[in-house]
């Protein structure tokens, strides 16, 4: 297993261990993290378990559709949070030497980012199969999240989400989100637990959804598979399973294998064995997950500054807003006009990847290469122009006030209700009039000197627009009567 972590950096030479994995035969051995971490806790902290570490945790009370609705909703939340984080770690990575690396720096940073991106795209999959799973028991898509910093007034009271730029501290939190259930483990400095949570009695009704203490990814997801099967014995399988399939993202559309419909139990259980298998492992063998992934980093990055205690992979960002959202206390400002105008393309390219997701979750009368079209927009907008516009934002300045500092995008949420367009027409009218408009701006954005890459996001903007309007072309040209 000690070779699996080393592949994900192949390219590069082989750094000292500073920890022992599980044997690949499953033989109980504890799979201790890199030195230092939580004052030695290891895998084996949590008592109670298994030999790996793996405490089972009190089960969630699970007992109606409203409940379970509410809980997807969090998972969708959280799934869209860790996504968020993520990108916000790769944005903040240095590019180039002339940014004070040396070459075999930049190449360990760049195989960091390679192997991040790896686990953003398992974000993406697992936030659209919860998706599928609220589709399938007749709910609408949940796109929408709190504004970031996720302090403990959302969430149970030790998950918190915070923007974070690449460094140990980030890798240390995106283990403590990721860890397997049941692993005893602190999280970074700084994201310590607030108050307490006072979980549901047994007499509850539910009628409406509620908050439920639950400690890790695993535990909610584990929580909302119990819930469903608790509903398919008391209703049956047919009145549980109520949503459309056909409104649910497959593999035909976004190309990812593990992507199905969501119609039974059993795929709703196959989905959900996908998301906690990416994230935490496979009950136990944690090695190839996100977590794993995470520890895998983190062991090479506190290799690199042993040799090199003045390595810094991270460009000194900081997140920031336009204006000051309704539902945090205390956020950082953009002075810099440049600035502000780069992160107003950024967020509103942010928000029209929501409003074209939603649009194709909650479809009415798209054909099928509409929804195609839909599909591979959300690709595109996500892989081509995001993928760019960060890095591009994370070199401006922020402003006088924050000398040194540089801009991270803070995925600011505007109104969460304008991602849902539920007419067709005037939802694809609309999609069209935005990539036409981003495209006007970026062009004049690549007009600064130091900005040339806006004209390629231009570029794709006026394509994605091309494509709207060749669909609206061709429907306005079929007879109605």
């Amino acid at each position: 297993m000690r070779r699996q972590i080393q592949r994900l950096f192949r390219r590069l030479p082989a750094t000292p261990t500073a920890f022992t994995l599980p044997s690949p035969e499953g033989e109980g051995n504890c799979p201790e993290l890199p030195a230092g971490l939580g004052d030695g806790q290891n895998a084996c902290m949590a008592v109670g378990g298994d030999g790996n570490g793996q405490a089972p945790e009190p089960p969630l009370r699970v007992e109606s559709r409203e409940e379970l609705v509410y809980l997807l909703g969090e998972a969708c939340e959280l799934e869209h949070g860790l996504l968020c984080e993520y990108l916000y770690a790769q944005f903040s990575l240095k590019r180039s030497v002339q940014e004070g690396v040396t070459p075999e720096q930049l190449a360990r940073i760049q195989a960091w980012e390679l192997a991040i991106i790896d686990v953003v795209k398992q974000e993406m999959l697992h936030l659209s199969l919860a998706t599928n799973i609220l589709t399938a028991i007749g709910a609408a898509p949940h796109f929408e999240r709190p504004n970031f910093p996720i302090l403990s007034r959302w969430y149970p009271p030790d998950v918190q989400i915070a923007l974070v730029p690449f460094g140990e501290r980030a890798l240390r939190h995106f283990m403590f989100l990721e860890r397997p259930e049941g692993m005893s483990l602190r999280d970074a400095e700084g994201f310590g637990a607030v108050g307490h949570m006072r979980p549901p009695s047994n007499d509850d009704p539910q009628l409406t959804g509620g908050a439920e203490e639950w400690h890790t990814v695993g535990h909610l997801y584990r929580g909302i598979e119990r819930g469903l099967a608790h509903l398919v014995d008391r209703y049956g399988e047919s009145d549980v399973f109520i949503g459309p399939p056909n409104a649910q993202a497959t593999t035909q559309v976004f190309e990812w294998p593990e992507l199905t419909a969501v119609t039974s139990l059993a795929s709703a259980s196959s989905a959900i064995e996908i998301i906690v298998e990416q994230g935490e492992g496979a009950r136990g063998d944690w090695v190839n997950s996100h977590f794993g992934k995470f520890v895998g980093i983190l062991e090479d990055y506190l290799a690199v500054r042993r040799a090199d205690p003045s390595f810094e992979p991270a460009r000194p960002v900081i997140p920031v807003f336009l204006r000051e959202p309704p539902d945090v206390d205390l956020v950082t400002l953009i002075e810099d006009p440049l600035t502000r105008r780069v992160a107003d393309v950024f967020n509103a390219t942010y928000e029209v990847t929501l409003q074209v997701q939603s649009r194709y979750f909650v479809h009415h009368g798209e054909t099928p290469d509409e929804l195609e079209t839909l599909a591979k927009t959300a690709k595109h907008l996500m892989n081509w122009v995001m993928r760019s516009l960060g890095p591009m934002m994370t070199a401006l300045p922020v402003g006088p006030q924050h000398a040194g500092q540089t801009a991270g995008p803070a995925f600011e949420i505007v109104r969460p209700a304008f991602f849902v367009l539920p007419h067709r027409d005037a939802a694809w009218k609309i999609l069209r009039e935005r990539f036409e408009t981003l495209a006007d701006v970026s062009l004049k954005l690549a007009e600064d000197p130091g900005l040339a890459g806006m004209k390629q996001i231009a570029t794709n903007f006026q394509g994605f627009a091309s494509d709207l309007r060749r669909h609206l072309t061709a429907r306005a040209a079929v007879p109605t009567s």
